[in-house]
C-alpha cells in the first residue's frame, strides 16, 4: 500500500520539526498507541493496539529515523509484531516547506506491508485501514501542533469552559504541544 498526501499546518516549520521528533507528540498522534519511549537518535519503542476487521492485536515494535535533513526532511521506518495476528511494517518519507502565507506544508509518502493473519484479510481491507491510519495520524499531528480547529474549539468550549486554550497575551489558540513549548 502506498499513499502520498500533504497537510498545511498553521505554525512555524521549527515547531513542526520539533513535534516530529518528540516521543510524547508521536504517542498522542498514533492511533491506538499505549506506550512510546526512546529518542530520535536511538529510535522509539512503541506498543500499539489495533483492530483490523475481525483481527485485534497488540503490536510491539520500533520506529527509527533516517535520511535526516534538519528542519526539512526525514524518513520514519517502523516494524511491529502482533503475535498470531502477524506483522506490520512500513515507512513514511516526510518533507517540510514554508508556505508563502506563513505556516508549513508537511508532505508525506507512506508505504506499508502486512503479513500473517492480517494479510489474509485482503488488500482492499488492508489498504483502506492503512489509509485511514495514516490520515488519522497526520490529522492528530496537525491538531497537536496547531491546536483545534474553530469548530472543534467551539464544541470544546461549549462542553467544558475550563478547557479554554486562549493565550491571554495574543488571543491565539494553542494546541497542547505549543503550550508545552510556550510559544
Amino acid at each position: 500500500m502506498q499513499l502520498t498526501d500533504s497537510r498545511e499546518i498553521n505554525t512555524a516549520r521549527a515547531t513542526v520539526w520539533a513535534a516530529l521528533l518528540s516521543a510524547e507528540v508521536l504517542k498522542e498522534c498514533v492511533p491506538g498507541c499505549k506506550e512510546m519511549s526512546g529518542t530520535p537518535e536511538d529510535g522509539f519503542e512503541a506498543t500499539v493496539v489495533q483492530k483490523v476487521g475481525p483481527v485485534k492485536a497488540t503490536f510491539k515494535g520500533a520506529v527509527s529515523f533516517s535520511d535526516i535533513v534538519a528542519g526539512e526532511a526525514l524518513t520514519l521506518t517502523g516494524e511491529g509484531k502482533g503475535g498470531a495476528a502477524g506483522f506490520a511494517k512500513g515507512g513514511a518519507k516526510v518533507t517540510l516547506e514554508d508556505l508563502p502565507e506563513g505556516g508549513t506544508r508537511l508532505s508525506y509518502d507512506v508505504e506499508a506491508k502486512v503479513g500473517g493473519k492480517l494479510a489474509q484479510l485482503g488488500s482492499r481491507i488492508i489498504d483502506g485501514f492503512a489509509k485511514k491510519m495514516a490520515d488519522q495520524f497526520f490529522e492528530n499531528f496537525q491538531n497537536a501542533v496547531e491546536g483545534p480547529s474553530e469548530a472543534e474549539d467551539a464544541e470544546e468550549q461549549a462542553g467544558d469552559q475550563a478547557g479554554d486554550q486562549a493565550d491571554e497575551q495574543t488571543g491565539e489558540k494553542k494546541g497542547w504541544f505549543k503550550k508545552v513549548l510556550g510559544s
